[in-house]
Parts: structure tokens; sequence; C-alpha cells
């Protein structure tokens, strides 16, 4: 674990082999504890001041606050005026590939964090492994690298322990849907209150350019000379089949959409899953252009509109009988599928995200699924309030209660 020199931002670092040595050498160990997240100095990176709110002892050291502090929480402690992108940018070299799409995801997310108009001291991003996985240490915010996959859960252990906080999940396709896929889905099924972020190059680009789980059949990489043999995850389908609440789209280099959506997705109560094309221009280079490059490919899904796409507008979709989506030539408007994006059932958005299984097609971007459900943190501390409510607990009464032996 390891710390950013400048007043401790960054909360965690674990890497496989160490591919990162050259950021570690200005890390330095900081402890991770509640309390401790609580009582550091959030006046400013290398500030000795501290705020009035923060003096004092600190009830409860070492459990879980038992209700917010807004004048801990809610208020920009650390700039006491309105933050900026700037705000959000660490003294850290980014060591992605020139060209990356990881380059304007990141600029996106420091250009919109402000919107949030909450301390970066109340942000945390979590990543695995990965290319994408070093985003927290370009954030100017708490961050955690973890290990391979297991994001989600770590995420899910802040958020449900920290529920003042707004946390972030920033993952690849291959550290969410290979190794990680379990705790994606049941971070998602849980409906825990965590954003995440998948990036998806279908491709492994951290370990050199083999096959990751939404490569497209017969891709031939280092590890699949051959052609690769693997049907491919759609992630779309995926999340919405694990009944996340919230299922999105968005496209690297489209800022204006991206930020919509990333916007969306703050605003939702719960699980929210994006996933962002995002070019791998050295292992898998234009892997999105038919998106990417060709606005007229993109199907912009805005709630309660029908879908209709195309430069002048002539192209739509039309739900079939047996409940599948297809495009046509828009004749009659009032034949093309209304988009809902809150509708409870989800038929109809797992239809649109199957309309295309590859992005050689027209695609449809935007916020795909989007409704209210009980939310796993809040549903958790409702019980613990009510176990409290009942009785104190007693561990030694508990471990001598009933039957016991001696020995």
């Amino acid at each position: 674990m390891a710390g950013d020199r400048r007043g401790g931002r960054k909360l965690g670092h674990c890497a496989l082999g160490d591919p990162y040595r050259g950021a570690r050498r200005r890390l330095r160990p900081v402890p991770v504890h509640g309390s401790d997240l609580r009582r550091r100095q959030v006046s400013g990176p290398g500030s000795g001041d501290r705020h009035p709110a923060l003096d004092g002892p600190v009830e409860g050291r070492g459990r879980r606050p038992s209700a917010v502090d807004p004048a801990v929480y809610h208020r920009d402690v650390a700039t006491n005026g309105k933050l900026t992108a700037k705000d959000y940018k660490t003294d850290q070299e980014v060591r992605w590939c020139p060209g990356c799409g990881d380059y304007a995801i990141l600029a996106a997310l420091q250009s919109f964090m402000p919107e949030l108009d909450i301390p970066k001291e109340n942000i945390v991003f979590v990543s695995g492994i990965g290319c994408a996985a070093r985003f927290p240490y370009y954030m100017e915010t708490y961050g955690i690298h973890s290990i391979h996959g297991r994001a989600p859960a770590i995420a899910t252990g802040l958020a449900t322990s920290r529920p003042d906080l707004s946390v972030w999940v920033v993952t690849g396709d291959g550290d969410s849907l290979s190794i990680g896929g379990n705790h994606l889905i049941h971070a998602l099924r849980r409906n825990v209150n965590v954003k995440i972020l998948m990036f998806n190059n279908e491709i492994y680009g951290l370990t050199k350019g083999q096959y990751s789980p939404t490569s497209p059949l017969g891709t031939r990489t280092k590890s699949t000379p051959m052609g690769s043999l693997d049907w491919p995850f759609n992630p779309l389908s995926l999340a919405i089949g694990a009944e996340a609440s919230f299922v999105a789209r968005a496209i690297d280099t489209d800022r204006a959409h991206l930020t919509d959506v990333l916007r969306a997705a703050a605003a939702h109560k719960g699980s929210a899953f994006v996933e962002i094309f995002q070019n791998c221009n050295i292992y898998n280079d234009g892997a999105f252009d038919f998106v990417r490059e060709n606005k007229e490919n993109r199907i912009y899904l805005e709630h309660g509109k029908p879908i209709r796409f195309g430069e002048e507008g002539d192209k739509g979709v039309r739900q079939r009988p047996d409940g599948s989506v297809a495009v046509v030539d828009v004749t009659d408007e009032s034949e093309l599928l209304v988009h809902d994006s809150h509708h409870a059932e989800p038929s109809a958005a797992f239809a649109l995200s199957r309309l295309t299984q590859s992005t050689w097609g027209t695609t449809p971007i935007g916020v795909f699924r989007d409704v209210e459900r009980p939310v796993y943190d809040e549903l958790m501390a409702e019980q613990l309030s009510a176990a409290r409510e009942k009785q104190e607990g007693d561990l030694a009464a508990l471990l001598h209660s009933g039957d016991t032996w001696t020995l």
C-alpha cells in the first residue's frame, strides 16, 4: 500500500510484477482506516493547516460513523471555493502510450468531477490491474490501485462502510470480465452504490496484446495466432442480465456525450455500469472506427423519444413482434420504438444491447437502462440499525451462551 507524497492522496497500490515502479518511487505508505480518512489534512497538498471542522477529537475511532457530519463531508474544505478540472490533476506523469483513448476519458472525468460539487476528499477511484488501472494515480482524489479483478469487491466494502463517499471503479474488459467477472455481476446484482466504468478496447494491452473476453471471434493475437475460438461477451447484455439498475455506453472521443453519460451515472442511486469504447492504438487500433469516425453509425438513445439516427434522421429502430429490434428506413415515425430507459422490465434495453454484436454495425450509445430499486448500502444500514435497537451486542455472552464445553 502506498500514497502520494503530497499529503497521502492515494490509499493503495498493489501490482503484480510491479510494472509501475517509476511512479512507485514517489509514493509512501499511508494509513487506510476509516477514522484516518476523516482526520487527514484536507486544506491542501503539503499544507500543515487544518480545517476547523476537523479540529478536536473524533468520536468512534475505528468504527463506522453513525452519522455524516455535513461540516466535514458536504463542504469544499480543500479549496473553500469552486473546483475546476485543474484541481483534479495530479503531479504524476501520465504513462499511457501516446494516442491511447484513456487520455480522452481522463480529461472528460477531470472536467466533469467539479459538477459533483462535493469535496475531493469524498471521492474515491478504485482500480484493478491493466492499463486503465493507472487511473487513480492521475485523479487528485483518494484512490486504491488494487488487485486483478477485485475492484468491485473492494469498492463494495468501501461504499457500504462509508456511505458519504462517491465511489468509482475504473476497469478494463479483461480485468472486469475475465478474472473479475464474478465480482462484477454480483456488485451489479446487489445494486451497491458504486459507479463502474469499463474501458473496452477488446484486447489485453498491459500484457502486450493477447485476446480478451470481448475480442471478436477469430481475432488473431499473440495468444491466438490462428484466431480466437471464444465467442465474446457483450458487456451491456451481461450487465442487464445481471439486473444492473443503470447501464450505458459511450465513446472515448465523443467528449460531450461521454460527459452526459457520466452525469447520468453519477446522479443514479445504486450500481451504474458504463461501457466506454476505448481505442488501443498499439495492439488493437481501429477496433471502433466504424462508430468513432462515422457519426451516422451511432444510434443516440434519448429517453422518451423515438429512436432515429443518420445524417437526415432517415433511419430508425423498430421492435419486432418477438421483442427483438431491427434497423429500418423511416416511413412512419409512429412505428419506431420509443426509448424508455426507466421501464422496469429490461427486455427492450436488452434487445437494444443486442442490436449489433460487433462494433462493425450501427451501434446504440447512451443510457440503455436507468431504473430505481432498493440500494444494497441502505438496506444493510437499516438492517444493522434494527439489530442495534433490538439489543446491544455482547460477543462474550454470545460465546458462552447455550451448551458450552471446557477442554
